[in-house]
């Protein structure tokens, strides 16, 4: 089958093709890959991941209508979901700036980033920092996608994705990709020392974009 006949190449394909950073996870990280100041932090992650994985209830399903919320995205500006409805949306609740996985997991979606929006699609991180101590995050590490503070009342946004670990008081590493109807597609809750990479969101907005057999039919 000639290339024209094969449809669009997906998008994993598509990046190791153009020599681009990969978009599985880098392997796990141990102790020695970081700084001493650094291993307390790793250390607690690693202890947290043997904990069973939710703690406040299972994370919202594909099918469920994705909760509005607003939250600030600088110290005087805010961001809400009905903002960006007409897209789709990534929401990706990571634990905690400036820990070892969560500056891995962010400095990876910031490389795909190209990707998503190959599919309109907005990405928007969220943990439970301040937008201080997100503005300081995103410039060390040259961030070009919003994160939001779900700092006050602490982690609602995240108890209403089912996502928040009360005895931790911070959000599990959890993705979920939202249609432009305001839906959720795709939803995952990795360990909170996995960087989960960022595979299965490509292939959740690839699916976004396959017409359906009844469209393809009526076409």
């Amino acid at each position: 089958m000639s290339p024209a006949c094969q449809g669009p190449i997906p998008a994993r394909r598509r990046l190791r093709e153009n020599g681009r950073h990969q978009v599985s996870a880098p392997r796990p990280r141990t102790d020695a890959d970081w700084p001493v100041a650094c291993r307390d932090v790793f250390q607690k992650e690693a202890s947290v991941t043997e904990q069973p994985t939710h703690i406040s209830g299972t994370q919202l399903p594909p099918g469920e209508r994705a909760p509005e919320f607003t939250l600030p995205a600088t110290p005087d500006q805010r961001l809400s979901l009905a903002e960006m409805s007409g897209r789709p949306v990534i929401l990706a609740f990571y634990p905690a700036d400036w820990s070892p996985v969560c500056g891995d997991e962010m400095s990876l979606f910031n490389e795909v980033l190209p990707e998503f929006h190959k599919y309109g699609a907005q990405l928007v991180g969220i943990s439970t920092d301040g937008v201080w101590c997100h503005a300081a995050f995103a410039a060390e590490r040259k961030l070009h996608f919003p994160l939001l503070a779900d700092f006050e009342p602490k982690g609602e946004v995240a108890r209403r994705y089912g996502v928040y670990r009360a005895a931790d008081g911070i959000a599990e590493r959890a993705l979920f990709v939202i249609d432009a109807e305001g839906i959720i597609r795709w939803s995952y809750v990795s360990a909170l020392g996995i960087n989960p990479g960022a595979d299965g969101i490509l292939e959740a907005l690839e699916s976004l974009s396959v017409p359906s057999s009844a469209e393809g039919a009526a076409s």
